[in-house]
């Protein structure tokens, strides 16, 4: 019997060695996430377990390739969490996964971002098979919130 969207969620939060159970912190003024129709953005989540941010500098620099790549997955675990606590904990209720943007803090000549933002495509798929293939845009910035290597922000389409 093939494992549900929770169970895969489950599965890669342990392979990772982090708990995205309970609230997902936010920072400011906004919600994690909206619901328009059938679609829900989700703001951009950096990677952060609890209170700690754990990947942090530039990507090229301070930061390795990995580093970052672990920092996207952890980014759109986040993500996925937001949803989950949105749908009662029903990741089935997904029908697609729109788009991603991935913001990668790179050092002057890091040039890899599309790499970087395979981590989080890689999640995306392992959880939702064909239904998480989307759109995706990486781009290299300078700064990102709490000195964080990654932050994602996606949308995602609902079953009707």
């Amino acid at each position: 019997m093939p494992q549900s969207r929770n169970e895969r969620f489950a599965r890669i939060a342990d392979q990772l060695g982090h708990s995205f159970e309970g609230e997902m912190k936010i920072g400011g003024n906004y919600v994690p996430a909206v619901q328009n129709d059938l679609e829900i953005y989700v703001s951009g989540q950096i990677p952060r377990i609890d209170n700690t941010v754990r990947v942090t500098g530039r990507v090229g620099a301070q930061t390795s390739l990995e580093q970052a790549r672990h920092g996207a997955q952890i980014s759109t675990m986040r993500a996925l969490a937001i949803l989950r606590q949105m749908l009662d904990g029903d990741l089935e209720r997904i029908r697609r996964i729109l788009r991603i943007n991935v913001y990668v803090q790179s050092a002057e000549d890091f040039t890899q971002q599309s790499e970087v933002a395979d981590g989080a495509s890689e999640v995306l798929y392992s959880v939702f098979g064909e239904a998480g293939v989307h759109t995706r845009t990486s781009v290299g910035v300078y700064q990102l919130p709490k000195n964080a290597s990654v932050e994602i922000d996606m949308v995602v389409a609902l079953q009707p």
